[in-house]
């Protein structure tokens, strides 16, 4: 996807491109190639030998028109003609060859690559000209920037005037939130500074610009040439090793803000004891990255030039609290605590929370996490509005989650920072899935895994594509499931991130245990307790708990799952989360023998109607009928189970609605039929919809299977699951289908 983005889409220049890659490239390891030269050399040779054979005189409007669009949009096309004086009847040539075209606003290339080989092919002195004849015309305050872009383009060589004036141009784009125009500027402006660190420091201002417009590659291109550690560090957690980037993060965030430990203090450490990267001596007068090159304060900070040195080092304690919730390594939080309190500021974000949490101050990590979690109002910063949402989903409030989640991605539309859509909804889909939404997590997990291919954050397309096996496994897609777990542990366990690894694991469990194999389940859960950081995760660990309860019970493991339930209840009754104090209350239900569990089993019911975990209240149900057709209580057992399969069947998870109707049919009671619906198209997953419809639309398996990221194998499995729930044959048939049902 990004191939094909970094080539305008171009199917032979995307062939090209994937022929040239070196392995690190191929693997998400090295950034892709940025100038059109390195993208696709022979495609590129092709249009330039068009170009040139072309008269001088269309050579000449056809690169003026280049100029004037490409990569800054500038739309003085006419007005240059018109101020130069110049005969544009000579583009006749260029439209005969199919290469350009008149229009109302200037010409139109056939594509990006034969602009690009109009600009490249002309000499070096009259590409000049074309830039200080557009910079002439461009008089409006509103194209000042663009305007400074031509007089830096028409530049002889370095220079300092010209490179200010493009800095203070980007200043206003960028703080108009027009960050492709930013980070233009800032390229040509560094391109025209002769000073080294002035020139990092604008390199990290377009590699900034270039991520918030969701050119990962290209930002991280950029940054390879700067010193700076942190913004190094902040690309590293969406792209690279989470532990590397912590320890990027932290260090910069040290350097910021002159940290040092306090007189007695012990060094950080990631045992809380032993010295770390925050124990690496910073002399005063060493310039600070961080500090000189402000690399951090556009990141959603919405900080200006000039502010606070609190604003950059916050927001690189929150990007290293969120490293470390990547990787696992929850420990690692108390050194950030440690480095906020040496600097003088309360931890950002999550940051404190997680830090009481980790050493068991369940009530003080209650009262951070709410702090934070309260600060979700609209049109907030992303950034923060993001550690809102993971707050609240730790607090079990997955209502205020979505809406933390939501104000994130939209602030973040908003403020031009595509890069950050995409993190957001990766734990807006939790908040989705536990409310009983499977198929609204599905759909908006898939379009944020799209978004994050695209924009080069491959650490939050693994995290999706674990969260997209749980989806899997809840409707006990199999098949699907293992594949996308495998895929996310594999990449996961590579990049050190606990957080997918734990939660493909996980995902995996919960599939064995929804199909009654619960031996497999409950050692896919001690695996997962015993997994360290990089591999596994506590929270998950803790979230699953309830899950390996149930199994382990099942199995006769009940001394393990015993201490398990007591830290689970511990955290439950510290936060007051309704959900998590009927889950608790469930656990005991399932651990207590007998008619004694059955007043364990309401008090959970009646909990989980003052919640939101919808589905778990159905697999509530579907236990407590069970416990009661045991106990010979048949009218409420019916009851309990009636309610349990509809849910389930709601929720589209046929493996769990079967085992309700499997301990109905034990009881002797006859199941309820499956609810109909006149759309047969509801009776699929949301992934197997998306995959009609493109199947529909025409595509491949080949092509559905590129575009999704999954196997064609898995696709022509897709499509199977679709032929056998709509009761067709061909796909002739399902074009048929998906129009009736649309038209309806």
């Amino acid at each position: 996807m990004r191939v094909l983005r970094l080539v305008y889409g171009d199917p032979r220049a995307a062939a090209e491109l994937v022929a040239r890659l070196t392995e690190r490239q191929a693997a998400g390891l090295d950034p892709l190639p940025a100038e059109p030269a390195d993208l696709a050399p022979e495609t590129l040779r092709a249009h330039r030998h068009e170009i040139r054979a072309l008269p001088d005189g269309t050579r000449l409007v056809l690169l003026l028109a280049a100029a004037d669009q490409y990569p800054v949009a500038t739309h003085a096309f006419l007005r240059a003609v018109a101020a130069a004086r110049l005969d544009t009847r000579p583009l006749e040539a260029a439209e005969a060859a199919g290469i350009a075209h008149a229009t109302a606003g200037g010409v139109g290339f056939r594509d990006a690559w034969t602009r690009i080989a109009a600009y490249e092919t002309a000499a070096s002195a009259d590409r000049r000209d074309a830039h200080r004849l557009l910079a002439r015309v461009l008089h409006c305050a509103a194209e000042t920037p663009r305007r400074s872009w031509h007089r830096g383009a028409g530049a002889l060589g370095p220079s300092a005037r010209l490179a200010a004036e493009l800095t203070a141009a980007a200043a206003r784009a960028r703080a108009a939130g027009d960050p492709a125009l930013s980070g233009a500027l800032a390229e040509r402006a560094a391109s025209l500074c002769t000073e080294p660190a002035e020139r990092s420091r604008l390199l990290a201002h377009a590699a900034t610009d270039a991520w918030h417009r969701g050119d990962g590659d290209r930002s991280r291109a950029l940054a390879a040439r700067t010193d700076a550690d942190a913004l190094t560090g902040i690309l590293a957690l969406r792209t690279g090793h989470a532990g590397e980037a912590f320890d990027a993060l932290l260090a910069g965030a040290v350097r910021a803000a002159g940290a040092r430990p306090a007189p007695g203090d012990p060094p950080p450490g990631r045992d809380g004891s032993t010295a770390s990267t925050v124990a690496l001596p910073v002399a005063s007068s060493v310039p600070s990255p961080v500090a000189s090159h402000e690399p951090v304060a556009p990141y959603e900070s919405g900080a200006a030039a000039g502010s606070a040195p609190a604003a950059p080092v916050t927001h690189l304690l929150a990007r290293a609290a969120e490293a470390a919730v990547y990787t696992g390594d929850l420990r690692r939080c108390r050194e950030a605590a440690l480095v906020a309190g040496q600097s003088g500021i309360d931890p950002p974000g999550v940051l404190g929370g997680i830090a009481a949490a980790v050493d068991g101050r369940y009530e003080d990590a209650r009262n951070l996490l709410e702090a934070t979690a309260g600060r979700c109002g609209p049109g907030g910063d992303p950034t923060l509005l993001l550690h809102a949402g993971i707050a609240a989903l730790m607090l079990g409030d997955h209502t205020r989650a979505a809406t933390a989640t939501v104000r994130a991605a939209a602030a973040a539309r908003a403020r031009g920072v595509t890069a950050a859509v995409s993190q957001a909804m990766e734990f807006r889909a939790y908040a989705d899935f536990w409310t009983g939404r499977p198929r609204a997590a599905e759909a908006a997990a898939l379009d944020a895994l799209r978004q994050a291919y695209a924009t080069g954050q491959d650490n939050g397309a693994c995290h999706l594509q674990a969260a997209l096996a749980m989806f899997a496994a809840l409707t006990g897609e199999e098949a699907l499931c293992r594949e996308r777990a495998a895929a996310a542990r594999s990449y996961a366990l590579a990049h050190a991130l606990g957080l997918p690894a734990a939660l493909a694991q996980w995902a995996l469990a919960f599939l064995d245990l929804g199909s009654g194999r619960f031996d497999a389940a409950a050692a896919r859960l001690r695996a997962l307790a015993a997994s360290g950081p990089g591999h596994g995760h506590r929270a998950i660990r803790h979230l699953a708990t309830p899950h390996y309860v149930e199994a382990a019970v099942r199995t006769g493991e009940t001394r393990v799952a015993r201490a398990a339930h007591a830290d689970y209840d511990r955290w439950a009754r510290a936060v007051g989360s309704a959900d998590d104090l009927a889950l608790s209350a469930r656990c005991h239900a399932l651990l207590t023998p007998g008619a004694d569990a059955v007043e364990h089993y309401r008090t959970a019911l009646r909990l989980h109607a003052e919640g939101t975990r919808a589905f778990e209240r159905a697999r509530t149900e579907l236990l407590f009928g069970s416990a009661l057709r045991r106990l010979r209580r048949r009218t409420e057992a019916r009851d309990r189970l009636h309610s349990a399969m509809e849910a389930f069947e709601s929720f589209d998870a046929p493996h769990c609605a079967e085992s309700a109707r499997a301990e109905l049919r034990a009881l002797g009671a006859p199941a309820a039929p499956t609810r109909g619906d006149r759309r047969p198209t509801v009776h699929l997953t949301a992934q197997q919809l998306l995959v009609a419809r493109m199947a529909a639309d025409g595509a491949t398996n080949r092509e559905i299977a590129a575009r999704l990221a999954l196997s064609p194998r898995t696709i022509d499995h897709h499509l199977r699951g679709v032929f056998t729930r709509l009761g067709i044959r061909s796909r002739i048939e399902l074009v048929r289908l998906l129009a009736d049902a649309d038209g309806g």
